[in-house]
């Protein structure tokens, strides 16, 4: 199945969605065949890839209680050049549905191993929460990147999930290790978050990426298209971060872009 990444952070607004929608663009602008999991009941980054989840027929809901397979319930995200498994409401029933049934935190983890190997990357849009879905994101992922913004409360956040991550990796998932850290949403003009980056880099070391996505209004706009950022306005200074965060993993990664052209 290629590398599984959860987009993680136990905070909300911290541009997790956006992060998953661009990376997953970016991605497949460098020629990787992505598939994108929205694992959130909101669904944002299924209308953020153009896709409705109010006409849903098949959602990540029914394969995670096993009413349908992961290929029935994939669509392609023909603006993004990925495909996607799409959430909506239904997914809010599935934390209390999955209480009850067998290897509840591995239900992902088993629908994409019973699935045809065809992606070299999967990205995972996880909830702004520790449940069940989240641990269904972890325990079939290799790696978690976390967005995270330079602000106050940011390092205490990070705490929590770093410490979660570990709690995964020793019961449930021996794979499960931090890919990096991705500062979202910065402005080098605000003092405090240049100094937030600085701890951050301090603390963490080369789990840091170098890539810094900058706060940009047409990373904002792009969702209400229902058109990934990198695709919406490719020459935008958030487009341009994506594209170079994309590289970034590639060469964290030591994987090659399938397609020569650099972006």
């Amino acid at each position: 199945m290629g590398h599984v990444f959860c987009i993680a952070n136990q905070k909300g607004g911290v541009g997790k969605t956006t992060t998953s929608v661009n990376l997953a663009a970016a991605l497949a602008r460098r020629g990787h065949r992505v598939l994108l999991v929205d694992l959130d009941p909101q669904g944002n980054a299924t209308m953020g890839s153009g896709v409705d989840k109010r006409t849903l027929e098949r959602s990540v809901y029914q394969v995670l209680v096993g009413l349908s397979g992961l290929e029935e319930a994939t669509l392609r995200s023909e603006s993004g050049g990925y495909d996607v498994l799409p959430a909506n409401r239904e997914l809010a029933g599935a934390e209390v549905e999955l209480v009850d049934l067998p290897r509840r935190e591995f239900r992902l983890r088993d629908a994409l191993a019973a699935a045809p190997s065809t992606y070299d990357f999967v990205l995972i849009d996880c909830p702004p929460s520790l449940s069940l879905l989240t641990l269904n994101a972890l325990t079939c992922a290799h790696g978690v990147v976390i967005p995270m913004q330079c602000e106050y409360y940011a390092l205490e956040g990070l705490s929590d999930l770093a410490n979660t991550i570990k709690r995964v990796h020793a019961n449930l998932n021996r794979e499960l290790r931090i890919v990096g850290l991705l500062r979202v949403m910065f402005d080098p003009r605000v003092t405090l978050q240049q100094q937030v980056s600085e701890e951050v880099k301090r603390h963490f070391g080369e789990k840091v990426f170098a890539t810094v996505i900058p706060r940009n209004v047409r990373l904002a706009e792009a969702p209400s298209h229902g058109v990934p950022g990198v695709v919406f306005d490719p020459r935008s200074r958030g487009a341009l971060a994506y594209l170079e965060f994309a590289a970034e993993l590639e060469r964290r990664l030591g994987v090659a872009a399938p397609l020569a052209e650099a972006h």
